[in-house]
């Protein structure tokens, strides 16, 4: 079947102040040789619903300060009922510019805040306990970089719950360790769980009932589940995505969801996503925290762009799904055949291939600085994300580029081998 849309067409974005291409390596100012395959953005045009609504919004002319209508909600309700079975409700969204600040917002909201009568207020002693102890907040590692600081940053103390690499089956996969999680959450003063779905960097769509058994071990223990589900839409064949909060009424009663069409339609300098709650008094902290970090405001192509993305982007999305699958399995077959020591782990979702280097014997950050040097390509140390062994390749690009990109880290990785 002939593809719709041309995933192929190599757009030129270097010299458009791009943070993929133009921003500066940790190994100094970016060459124009270099093919940047690290931070989480694609080198495909939005789709051209999106394209066309945003160039009509522009037609105005004018920019002002913008308010989020009705139809917006009514296709963000559409779109989890339509793709996942999920009944959400207008009073449950609380738009916001952008999961990254939304995660702080969120994070600070249910361990400093509580609602008492008809007010939202800070707790006793400032959520501490009674020894002066801070809130703790679990992540599951190796765990995209902004959890780190997400957490940190609002006061809160970091516990880690690792993720189980597996690399006995066909292919290198990682599991939730369900036994320490239950061990953590048991503690009273961890007060939430920030979860990723699908995982980035891992690449797991969480099955059915793995979420099951998290949200029971949180529920259980007075945990707050805040599930990161920015990647959800990009399903490798095979796999399929469910929302957290979507499990049961009770388990949506311990969630908050952070969704945003940003990651799979390409759109994330609109800055554009929901927070999404069925619990009042968690909704009335969130938007308490949002009132003093000012984050109140949109963007007004933004709001039409997932409109768009959301009413008439699925087939675009289909074909993309399956284009990135198709750049995995040309990374795999070429790391196979050029570099066997270096493991792929399994793809369910996302289009951030997470790679083993052990192999290699240098430490990653070393690996990153001599590719952008010698080979002029651009990945990730597994570093940023908890875990030194391991880098982290953005294949969401035209397949001409990914083959380039992908022969470039092969060579280089046999170069670094043989010191």
């Amino acid at each position: 079947m002939m593809s719709k849309y041309n995933f192929d067409e190599m757009t030129v974005r270097r010299g458009t102040s791009c943070v993929k291409w133009d921003a500066p390596s940790p190994a100094g100012p970016i060459s124009e040789n270099v093919i940047p395959m690290w931070v989480a953005d694609m080198d495909f045009k939005a789709a051209p619903a999106i394209q066309e609504a945003v160039r009509k919004r522009a037609e105005q002319g004018i920019f002002g300060y913008t308010h989020v209508p009705d139809s917006y909600f009514e296709s963000s309700i559409n779109w989890w009922q339509r793709r996942r079975g999920w009944h959400t409700q207008k009073d449950w969204y609380i738009p916001i510019d952008g999961i990254v600040p939304g995660m702080s917002i969120v994070i600070e909201a249910v361990t400093h805040y509580e609602v008492a009568g008809e007010k939202v207020v800070r707790k006793p002693n400032d959520g501490k306990g009674p020894n002066g102890e801070l809130p703790k907040v679990i992540i599951q590692t190796p765990a995209y970089n902004c959890f780190f600081s997400a957490v940190r940053n609002q006061g809160c103390e970091l516990v880690e719950n690792p993720l189980i690499y597996d690399t006995e089956g066909d292919v290198p996969t990682w599991y939730l360790d369900f036994e320490d999680l239950e061990k953590k959450c048991a503690d009273p003063m961890v007060k939430a769980l920030l979860f990723c779905n699908p995982h980035n960097p891992c690449g797991r769509v969480w099955p059915k009932e793995d979420l099951l058994r998290v949200a029971e071990i949180c529920r259980r223990n007075n945990v707050v589940v805040i599930s990161d589900e920015i990647h959800c839409e990009l399903e490798m064949p095979g796999y399929h995505f469910t929302p957290m909060a979507s499990l049961s009424p009770e388990i949506q009663d311990n969630t908050i969801q952070m969704g945003s069409p940003s990651k799979s339609f390409n759109i994330a300098g609109l800055e554009i996503s929901n927070i999404i709650t069925s619990r009042k008094d968690w909704k009335m902290m969130i938007d308490k925290v949002i009132n003093i970090y000012e984050h109140c405001d949109l963007n007004p192509f933004g709001i039409v762009a997932l409109q768009a993305a959301y009413d008439e982007g699925e087939n675009w999305l289909k074909e993309l799904n399956q284009y990135l699958w198709d750049n995995y399995l040309e990374l795999v077959n070429l790391f196979e055949d050029e570099i066997p020591d270096v493991l792929v782990s399994k793809l369910e979702g996302t289009y951030l291939a997470w790679i083993d280097v052990r192999s290699v014997g240098v430490p990653t950050q070393e690996i990153e600085n001599s590719l952008i040097e010698h080979e002029h390509v651009w990945i990730n140390s597994g570093v940023m994300y908890g875990k030194e062994g391991f880098m982290r390749i953005n294949i969401a690009c035209p397949r001409t580029r990914l083959l380039a990109g992908i022969e470039r880290i092969a060579q280089g990785l046999k170069r670094l081998s043989r010191k």
